[in-house]
């Protein structure tokens, strides 16, 4: 039999999704299953973007330009100047969801071999791209019980060498909602500029701010315009995760060539993805007003109920729809595998993400989980209750 590749070995199975068969086999038993494991809104898409749907009214569902509609580009550059992130069209490529974002940036600032530091806990598809870049991982660990906040910039300095060629970042932060104040992103822009590194910084939650401090974008950082490679996405905003709809951006005139190679490669993004998504760009103020109301009284419900669940801990998240807690358990991964397969409550239980998943240290994250508080909050008072009794029953087994 042939051998698989080294590359595919190495890729890490999500803590997301690994889960999955049990939650279907739980399913398949009669259980109503919480998924508190996916970053899948429940809100409703804006009418304005299904009502392009209907609408449609095309003979030929054709091939769009490599980088994405030029409407709907300079549509997005009205959208970043609320935000005071000044861009042209030229500066935007729509891409396959934020992940191609990710993955075509690797490709094109890094060669095979070259390394990227990431704070951890993070993404675990960042480190996925990562393989399939064949680039190399480098990660600085934050700690829970500091909130996640930055890591010294020291850490990241003992980690520079000759290959290190970027730092990622994700701002509002999954899965740890961390929101990165104006002197950790200064931080982070002298470090950037010292060594002359890309940064990457993945955006996608800057709707969902749920403190006084101010958004800071990678796009407002003085002096390393040319080394910014913003990432961004639709799915979270407008609840649209389905039409696969991303942006990479940068001023790098030169990056920006080169990652319009992979994109003519792969010849264009979504056609339906960027109707919906530019007639999304309608959507009125008060719609995100409404989700973003919706997610702080979901945040402060959950961490709250958390936090008076005995031996329960999880900081107080910033931003996006993410918690990482700390549970009182010995091994967390063991914990989720358990609640589906073999723990019920009155015909219910939860499928949550294991934590060391979002961990490349594997000594790191394995009492934790990471909960998407993207229920209704009646659904989520349920799922707490669940997770109570399923971390007493768990504990008088050990």
């Amino acid at each position: 039999m042939p051998e698989i590749s080294i590359r595919g070995i190495e890729m890490p199975a999500s803590p997301i999704r690994k889960l999955a068969p049990l939650s279907d086999s739980a399913k398949a038993r009669g259980l109503k299953v919480y998924h508190l494991n996916i970053g899948q809104p429940d809100i409703p898409t804006p009418e304005a973007g299904i009502e392009a749907m209907r609408r449609l009214n095309r003979e030929v569902l054709e091939y769009s330009p490599s980088d994405g509609f030029r409407s709907y580009r300079e549509k997005l550059v009205n959208y970043y100047s609320k935000f005071k992130i000044n861009v042209s069209a030229d500066d935007i490529i729509i891409t396959t969801g934020g992940s191609e974002a990710v993955l075509f940036a690797l490709m094109a600032c890094l060669n095979p071999g070259d390394e990227i530091i990431i704070p951890e806990p993070a993404y675990a598809n960042y480190m996925a791209f990562a393989i399939s870049a064949g680039a190399v991982i480098q990660t600085v660990a934050s700690s829970i019980d500091k909130g996640f906040a930055l890591p010294p910039i020291s850490e990241f300095e003992k980690l520079i060498n000759k290959k290190t060629k970027a730092i990622l970042i994700c701002n509002p932060n999954n899965p740890t909602g961390y929101l990165y104040s104006r002197a950790e992103m200064n931080k982070i822009r002298d470090l950037v500029k010292k060594y002359d590194l890309y940064l990457l910084s993945d955006e996608v939650y800057r709707e969902f701010i749920y403190t006084g401090s101010p958004y800071i974008s990678a796009m407002h950082l003085v002096g390393i315009e040319e080394n910014v490679v913003l990432i961004d996405s639709v799915s979270k905003r407008y609840s649209e995760c389905g039409i696969r709809e991303g942006m990479l951006i940068t001023r790098n005139k030169q990056l920006r060539k080169t990652v319009m190679k992979f994109c003519q490669a792969r010849l264009s993004p979504p056609l339906l993805g960027q109707i919906v998504a530019e007639a999304s760009l309608s959507v009125s103020d008060e719609y995100m007003l409404d989700v973003y109301e919706e997610y702080l009284e979901r945040r402060n419900f959950v961490v709250d109920t958390l936090n008076k669940i005995h031996g329960v801990y999880s900081p107080i998240p910033m931003g996006a729809f993410y918690t990482i807690a700390r549970l009182p358990v010995d091994d967390a991964d063991k914990f989720c595998e358990w609640c589906l397969s073999d723990f019920e409550y009155e015909g219910q239980t939860i499928f949550m993400a294991p934590a060391s998943g979002f961990y490349t240290n594997p000594n790191l994250g394995k009492n934790e989980v990471r909960i998407a508080y993207v229920l209704k909050k009646e659904e989520l008072a349920r799922a707490m209750v669940v997770l109570e009794k399923a971390l007493e029953e768990y504990n008088r087994q050990q």
